[in-house]
């Protein structure tokens, strides 16, 4: 990092920005392997958030960041590191904006994850698990990728040749309830932490 930069603060505080948009910021960051069901779930959340509570979210998904922002990373251990630090720094300037920012990111490392937690700062916080078992999320491959992976086609993929290490204490824990139910305990979740007041 840059020693000759200065972090310049706004003028408007978050309160301020509560006012207008009438909820506070917040980090749901959905983690579990390829195929456990975090996008469809991000966005089955995006939707009742939008429609029923009158929010203002937005999907940070795994694989939209590396059409562009992090277009530039690979898939190995320290490319993947750098992914999700890139996109925990973008999320916490969302949730500074009283955003509900929503992550669908495989983030398979403990360690990784507790760095976003630690850049969330003081932002409500979720760690919600797409607890999917590999064997099912096998079975779906909605993309092909343990297919591939199988036929070493593709080199550290989580679930195959490379760790996924399941989240030991999360915020909640999804996958066996539907998509609604889930998106519904996450939304719970929110209120429960006054992010969200209808």
């Amino acid at each position: 990092m840059s020693t000759n930069i200065t972090w310049h603060g706004g003028e408007i505080g978050p309160n301020e920005r509560r006012s207008v948009v009438g909820q506070g910021g917040a980090i749901v960051w959905l983690t579990g392997l390829s195929g456990s069901g975090k996008s469809t779930i991000a966005r089955a959340l995006e939707s009742l958030l939008v429609h029923e509570n009158k929010a203002l979210p937005y999907v940070l998904d795994g694989d939209n960041v590396r059409h562009g922002l992090n277009g530039d990373l690979g898939f190995g251990e320290r490319d993947r590191s750098e992914n999700i630090r890139r996109v925990a720094e973008v999320a916490k300037l969302m949730a500074d904006a009283n955003l509900i920012v929503i992550t669908a990111l495989i983030s398979p490392f403990r360690a990784d994850r507790a760095r976003v937690r630690t850049i969330a700062g003081a932002h409500p916080f979720l760690e919600v698990h797409v607890a999917t078992s590999l064997e099912e999320c096998e079975r779906r491959d909605p993309k092909g990728l343990y297919v591939k992976a199988r036929a070493g086609q593709i080199r550290d993929f989580t679930g195959i040749d490379s760790p996924y290490e399941a989240p030991e204490a999360p915020e909640l824990r999804v996958g066996e309830k539907s998509v609604e139910e889930s998106a519904r305990a996450v939304i719970e979740a929110l209120k429960s932490r006054g992010v969200l007041t209808c």
